[in-house]
């Protein structure tokens, strides 16, 4: 029993030292813990325990690398929004209400020519269309007359430039009765008949200077304005000291909002004004028209008078 005891403590000793021999060559090989080799063991001092390996901290990225929040994806959606963002600054209600005082007066001013460039359009467009066909159908009525009095009734009670021009012819005769010059009588009634139709380009007209006034005016106007804003545009620069764009765009698109407006006024008033030239130019030849026919009117009376007071004679 002896013997077999001792080859059981000599076979431990020998398994213990080749175990030892076997970490001391492989030091990266972590060791048994003494618990698991030795199945009684008293607990190590509190000096030799290991220190509890510290809390897991987040990974770092490595110097240099791109972070999460300055990936390309990231700093596009950036630059998109922040180009939204200045879209929606220099939009034009938003210049127009942070641009300059007088720039400002620019811009209502302009804005109010253009609204009196479209009101003039609508009313001259309605009177002038009235006022050709209320001629050409008075022209048609008297066309068959062949004295003043008949073309008179055939007109009636409406009041119109050809009514007014027959008016003046009876007048011109009722007030030379006695006088045998009919030369005379139809200069006379040629006179009257200029003026009439001297009065009536002028009321057709109203308005057309307006136009033509916005028409030639606005572009200075708003060039005035950008001009202005510009010297603004300067001035801010000097006193930031910087030539940044942000700076210097925003002063720079007001300026050049006041001068499209005065382009937006003017444009539409020199085609509207050119139109209406040729309208009135078309409506005044009716007006001519209607003189010559008074005339030849009047021209038939006279001689019908001169014929009746022949045959009187001769008999």
């Amino acid at each position: 029993m002896f013997r077999i005891v001792l080859k059981l403590l000599v076979a431990f000793t020998v398994m213990s030292s080749g175990t030892v021999a076997f970490a001391q060559q492989n030091p990266a090989t972590p060791q048994p813990a003494p618990v698991a080799s030795q199945p009684v063991q008293s607990p190590p001092p509190p000096a030799a325990q290991t220190p509890a390996p510290p809390p897991a901290a987040a990974p770092q990225a490595a110097p240099g690398a791109t972070s999460v929040a300055d990936t390309p994806a990231e700093n596009a959606a950036r630059s998109l929004k922040s180009v939204a963002v200045t879209m929606r600054e220099f939009s034009p209600w938003s210049m127009f209400l942070s641009a300059d005082i007088v720039v400002k007066a620019v811009m209502i001013g302009l804005a109010f020519a253009s609204l009196a460039t479209w009101t003039i359009f609508i009313a001259k467009l309605i009177e002038l269309s009235v006022a050709q066909a209320k001629m050409r159908r008075v022209l048609r009525k008297i066309a068959p007359s062949r004295s003043l009095a008949e073309a008179q009734m055939a007109l009636g009670d409406k009041s119109s430039v050809l009514s007014s021009l027959l008016d003046a012819a009876m007048r011109e005769a009722r007030l030379s009765a006695g006088i045998s010059s009919d030369s005379g009588i139809k200069e006379r009634a040629a006179s009257s008949f200029a003026e009439i139709v001297r009065a009536e380009a002028r009321r057709i007209r109203i308005g057309m200077s307006i136009l033509a006034t916005i028409g030639a005016t606005s572009p200075f106007v708003g060039l005035f304005g950008t001009v202005w804003g510009i010297m603004n545009s300067f001035i801010g620069i000097s006193k930031a000291q910087t030539t940044n764009l942000a700076v210097v765009a925003p002063g720079i698109a007001e300026a050049l909002l006041a001068t499209a407006i005065g382009l937006v006024a003017a444009i539409p008033a020199v085609i509207i004004y050119n139109h209406f030239a040729r309208v009135t130019k078309s409506y005044l030849e009716l007006v001519n028209r209607a003189s010559g026919a008074a005339a030849r009117l009047l021209s038939r009376d006279l001689d019908r008078s001169h014929g009746g007071v022949l045959s009187r004679a001769a008999e």
